[in-house]
């Protein structure tokens, strides 16, 4: 094998009939570009761009104290030579570092320049700015000529790996997670920065959350945490019927959106203020009888009170009259809340996140999560 005289390497020889069409590139250019751009050692300090080492350093620095007159402030950053060359690591076995020190400068304001006379903001006058010497900040890997770094004696190169690029992404399970085969979607949050998130359904159609793919959480733990409260989810994730409770016992529904009631089955009859029947009961509620109801412009409409059973109670509960609340909370000096009630039946279809108890002799009347029944309403009175 015959080698090269000046470069003590194996000459390449071809073989083939044809000649190479493009030269074989420097592979190892990319590596030692970008680590080169990434220290910026050969560029003087104030001629650096913003990116690597340079752009960490600019997003620590300045670090403010915390009344805001003193402040540490980053000048340049300098690599010194090697303690021990590549040879040398690798016998001893040892990594192949350069110490990073950098200038920092101390800069104190004065206190009194804080504001102008109006308040606004100006320029703070410097007291004093003491600069440091070279302070070592630590240890920073060299690359070898084969781009190759040496740690604990051992030569190791950096090899690119796939990762899930930022964004949403919605998925199913196909069915293969529960017995009944019941299709549970999902939903994946990648950030460019940051925690994954995870949201996915139960087979009970609840929605769960999870933080770095950890414990399951509701996700209206979640929104809470955001700083929603209870009326705020509630208006977001579902639509509302208002419902007027007449003097008299009647109950009006106000009919926003007719198409409200599409798909409905109603066992009383939809009538103008004339008398006139607009939708018979017993018939389920199609898009004709929509457009009729929007046609009628009818903006309200005369139910019984059955209409409102298994309904949730969205708000306080206010009367017509004097728009005071008919259900009334009281604390109580144990900490629970005494619920004040004008009638009990007024909550039959209600359900409440506690329970709820008497307070002569502690009978717990409802669970919590279940709603008001008839025969509740005749408990709790």
């Amino acid at each position: 094998m015959s080698y090269s005289f000046t470069e003590k390497k194996r000459i390449r020889k071809n073989f083939g009939k044809r000649t190479d069409v493009l030269p074989v590139p420097y592979l190892l250019e990319i590596q030692k570009s970008s680590y080169t751009k990434f220290l910026q050692d050969d560029i003087p300090p104030h001629e650096r761009e913003n990116v690597g080492l340079q752009a960490a350093f600019n997003s620590a620095f300045p670090i403010p104290s915390q009344n805001g007159l003193i402040e540490l402030q980053f000048d340049e950053y300098r690599l010194d030579p090697p303690k021990f060359d590549e040879t040398e690591c690798r016998r001893r076995g040892l990594t192949f570092t350069a110490p990073l020190k950098a200038t920092l400068k101390l800069v104190s304001y004065d206190r009194s320049a804080e504001s102008g006379a109006g308040g606004e903001d100006v320029q703070r006058a410097v007291v004093n700015v003491k600069e440091s010497e070279a302070v070592y900040i630590g240890e920073i890997p060299l690359m070898t000529e084969s781009s190759s770094f040496i740690i604990n004696g051992t030569e190791r190169v950096v090899v690119s790996q796939l990762h899930r690029s930022p964004g949403v992404f919605l998925d199913h399970d196909k069915g293969k997670s529960h017995s009944s085969g019941k299709v549970l979607f999902n939903c994946r949050i990648i950030p460019y920065w940051g925690s994954w998130l995870d949201f996915e359904f139960d087979a009970k159609d609840l929605l769960y959350m999870r933080i770095d793919r950890k414990k399951k959480e509701p996700a209206t733990m979640l929104l809470r945490a955001m700083g929603f409260d209870t009326a705020k989810i509630l208006s977001t994730f579902y639509e509302f019927d208002s419902f007027r409770l007449n003097d008299n016992g009647t109950v009006t529904m106000l009919l926003d959106d007719p198409n409200r009631l599409r798909g409905l089955v109603l066992n009383f009859d939809i009538k103008t203020r004339s008398g006139k029947v607009v939708i018979e009961k017993g018939r389920r509620i199609n898009q004709a009888d929509t457009r009729k109801l929007a046609s009628s412009r009818l903006r309200q409409i005369d139910v019984p009170a059955s209409f409102l059973n298994g309904r949730v109670c969205a708000t306080n509960i206010k009367s017509d009259g004097d728009g005071g609340v008919m259900e009334t909370f009281a604390l109580r000096k144990d900490g629970h809340i005494s619920l004040v009630l004008e009638s009990a039946e007024r909550l039959v279809g209600t359900a409440f996140e506690f329970d709820l108890v008497s307070n002569r002799d502690d009978e717990v009347f409802v669970k919590a999560g279940n709603r008001v029944t008839s025969d509740d309403a005749v408990r709790i009175k």
